[in-house]
């Protein structure tokens, strides 16, 4: 694995895992106004252990790279998001297994299987106040930029500002899925945590792209 998309992969990936560690407080802040507050704490162990397996992953391709980042998540996070951000990982490892490199169509098809990835672990759509309302239209900006031509920090930074203003919807909408559900319409108000730390990632991405 030594091409530039690749070497992009991998540094996306270890990105993800420091900025997670790094805001545990404040996703756990956002996930106590609704849920049981260990959403933060939950990511934040789970990707210490990728950063601290980081150096030894498999990188003979992408695909066998990203399945040990999904056996590290699935197996070392507690709750709902060890599965959840697991199947998303193992999901995106399918799609791109045994290339040799990657392109902004396979960055595409990697997301759009970690979504239906995340619809069946979670039971969970479009519309029911989860991290789906953040990525499904990050996704769909990165598509059709990357049909424009769009380079790739250009894409980079459209994809942050549209899964920000995606993420901040989310306040408006009555949480479905997950212990927010619980609290019916109190939920309203208030963003949804999973989809904010979509939002935050897509801008610390593009922030070092």
């Amino acid at each position: 694995m030594t091409t530039e998309a690749t070497t992009h992969l991998e540094s996306t990936v270890r990105l993800i895992a420091s900025t997670c560690v790094e805001n545990e407080r404040y996703f756990c802040d956002l996930d106590a106004v609704a849920g049981d507050g260990d959403f933060g704490y939950s990511l934040a162990r789970g990707f210490e252990n990728v950063l601290a397996g980081f150096d030894d992953y498999d990188r003979s391709d992408p695909g066998t790279f990203l399945q040990q980042v999904a056996m590290t998540m699935s197996s070392r996070i507690g709750g709902t998001s060890g599965p959840i951000w697991g199947t998303a990982f193992l999901r995106a490892a399918g799609v791109v297994k045994g290339k040799n490199d990657l392109t902004a169509e396979d960055v595409v098809a990697m997301l759009r299987a970690a979504v239906e990835g995340i619809k069946k672990r979670g039971g969970a759509d479009l519309g029911d106040k989860t991290l789906l309302d953040a990525i499904v239209p990050m996704t769909d900006a990165i598509e059709s930029d990357a049909a424009d031509g769009r380079d790739g920090a250009a894409i980079a930074r459209h994809a942050a500002e549209v899964a920000r203003q995606a993420a901040d919807a989310t306040s408006a909408l009555e949480a479905r899925r997950g212990r927010a559900s619980y609290t019916g319409e109190r939920s309203i108000g208030s963003p949804d945590p999973g989809a904010v730390a979509v939002a935050v990632l897509a801008e610390r991405i593009a922030d070092e792209w």
